[in-house]
């Protein structure tokens, strides 16, 4: 039996689990699943005669005997129950564990998530509930970074009327985050998403990406490519003053550029590899952080196959590979994108978006 450390969620810090057999004509690399005792604790879950449980919430018996194998616990099929995704890497006993919307956000409330400011305070997106909020993803590695200002500006103008900016830098380390931070002396909510949480549960494939969120918790307006400054608006085409415009709109007007009522949003939901990559980017973070960097580049290099389209994964890893994101790494990348037809940024069609 093997401990593995379990990197992200809020379960247990190690898991006893041993990995299947490598099969026959398998490379030692390939993805193998993960089984667990049912007499231990299972992603902070214990099993209990009506089923798994945490607490006072239970998986019933009969949901989770589908992922029971005699005396053990399929560990990646139990995590997907849970709305969850497992990826382990058995050579150093880590599992990274990231979360997968349940539902497409349109069809009930934006996904909720609790992430720190630099000063360590938690706070839940639903702690705004009764407000709307803009919710910017950015990252030190990104030229987002010198908007900060600009949205805070936007803050202070529109906060009495009912909004609330939210800002998550896209960061592994809060200290990468924190001098643009810092420097743009937010009183809106400034978090910092360093287990990959909120990328994970809003589908940030690249930075920067907006979404509003209305009084009741709802996704009034999916991800967005959207900016407060047009300091890179020849190599991303987007503006502020449509952005700043759409925005006061949403606030004064309840107007989100969506269309008639009925509309839906069109709320992007990851799927299982984009899932899979993130989590390989998570084991690549600790590994890097370990010293183990042939196996961190091997992670690397997995989460970009899953999920090729994936720039704040890709990017976003660059620093730990010794490349620099603003550098000859990233225009390449770019290169590459382009001649797939992929896009860098993803702003909502000016059909729709009426900005």
């Amino acid at each position: 039996m093997q401990h593995y450390t379990v990197l992200g969620g809020d379960s247990a810090d190690v898991l006893e689990a041993e990995p299947e057999p490598i099969a026959a004509g398998t490379a030692p690399s390939a993805e193998r699943r993960l089984f667990a005792p049912l007499d231990r604790p299972v992603l902070g879950w214990e099993r209990r005669p009506r089923g798994w449980c945490r607490g006072d919430a239970c998986i019933p018996a009969a949901a989770a005997a589908g992922v029971e194998h005699a005396d053990r616990v399929d560990v990646g099929a139990f995590a997907k129950l849970q709305g969850r995704l497992a990826v382990a890497d058995h050579d150093h006993g880590l599992l990274a564990v990231v979360p997968m919307p349940r539902t497409p956000a349109h069809a009930g409330a934006a996904p909720d998530v609790e992430l720190r400011d630099r000063d360590g305070r938690a706070h839940r997106l639903s702690d705004y509930r009764g407000r709307k909020v803009a919710l910017v993803m950015w990252a030190s590695w990104c030229g987002c970074r010198y908007d900060l200002p600009a949205w805070q500006e936007r803050h202070s103008e529109l906060s009495p009327h009912g909004l609330t900016v939210v800002t998550v830098a896209m960061d592994r380390d809060a200290g990468d985050a924190r001098p643009w931070i810092d420097e743009a002396a937010p009183d809106h909510p400034a978090l910092v998403d360093t287990e990959g949480e909120a990328a994970a549960l809003y589908d940030v494939v690249n930075v920067p990406t907006v979404v509003w969120i209305d009084e009741a918790g709802a996704v009034a307006r999916p991800q967005d490519s959207q900016v407060a400054t047009d300091l890179f608006q020849e190599m991303n085409g987007l503006s502020a003053e449509a952005s700043l415009g759409a925005l006061r709109r949403w606030v004064h007007e309840d107007e989100t550029g969506l269309g008639g009522a009925g509309t839906a949003p069109g709320f992007r939901v990851p799927g299982d590899e984009g899932g899979r990559a993130r989590a390989h980017a998570r084991l690549a973070v600790e590994l890097h952080r370990r010293g183990a960097s042939g196996a961190a580049d091997r992670h690397y290099t997995r989460a970009a196959e899953l999920a090729p389209h994936d720039v704040a994964v890709r990017r976003g890893l660059m620093g730990l590979r010794g490349e620099d994101p603003f550098g000859d790494a990233y225009f390449a990348l770019r290169d590459e994108l382009d001649a797939a037809g992929i896009p860098i940024h993803r702003p909502l069609a000016a059909d729709r978006a009426q900005v």
